[in-house]
């Protein structure tokens, strides 16, 4: 991932660049995933690629500590009643919106929500204005939203509508390849999207660097 990071901001220094690398233990090991990632298995693969691992550990000031902010594990909160409108414990980045819109009906299932949980918000421009997402947003309790970088960086850096209070996890979906074959960290502007306005964005990098949010790749 560094190296994408690298790729999208070729003028900073090295040592710029260190000020906005993803730290590795912030980085969800699923190399114990060995089956498909393919959108049939994204349910099991949230129940047990991400939440059936250990917690990720972190040091500060020479302590290891478990951050409190990821447990319970994603799928158990994703089952949970939502606190607040328009903070999701679980943010899905795609690189089209057909594919967000797949997405969103697999984040829907019942095995992930139960009974208590949240909606999944669908978050891309097609079709949909800016203002009626910043709506929906401000009114809804969701669990999980599914969108194109594009759309979540606005929502993120100028509504703040899409908040990050209850934010745990984020999976990056770079299995998924376009007609050119081509993933969602091939194609240049969803990248620059994914490292400047999505993770980039203030306060979802300062939750990454303190451990608090988790990036997935699936």
């Amino acid at each position: 991932m560094s190296v994408m990071q690298a790729k999208t901001f070729p003028e900073l220094s090295a040592l710029e660049l260190s000020d906005r690398l993803i730290p590795e233990t912030s980085i969800v090991d699923t190399t114990q995933w060995t089956e498909s990632r393919s959108l049939d298995r994204l349910v099991d693969f949230i129940i047990k690629g991400i939440s059936l691992l250990p917690c990720p550990t972190h040091v500060m000031n020479g302590q290891t500590f478990i951050p409190p902010s990821v447990i319970p594990r994603l799928h158990k909160r994703l089952s949970q009643r939502s606190k607040a409108p328009g903070a999701p414990t679980l943010l899905f980045i795609a690189g089209a919106a057909l594919r967000v819109a797949d997405v969103t009906r697999v984040l829907k299932d019942k095995r992930l929500r139960g009974d208590k949980g949240g909606d999944a918000a669908k978050l891309f421009a097609k079709h949909f204005k800016l203002e009626e997402h910043v709506s929906y947003l401000r009114r809804s309790k969701i669990g999980s939203a599914a969108g194109t970088p594009g759309r979540v960086g606005k929502l993120l850096c100028e509504t703040g509508a899409l908040a990050v209070s209850q934010l745990t996890h984020i999976i990056l979906d770079i299995s998924f390849r376009d007609a050119k074959n081509r993933n969602l960290l091939d194609i240049p502007e969803t990248r620059e999207e994914v490292f400047k306005i999505v993770l980039g964005a203030p306060k979802v990098l300062e939750g990454i660097k303190e451990g608090k949010i988790q990036v997935a790749l699936f």
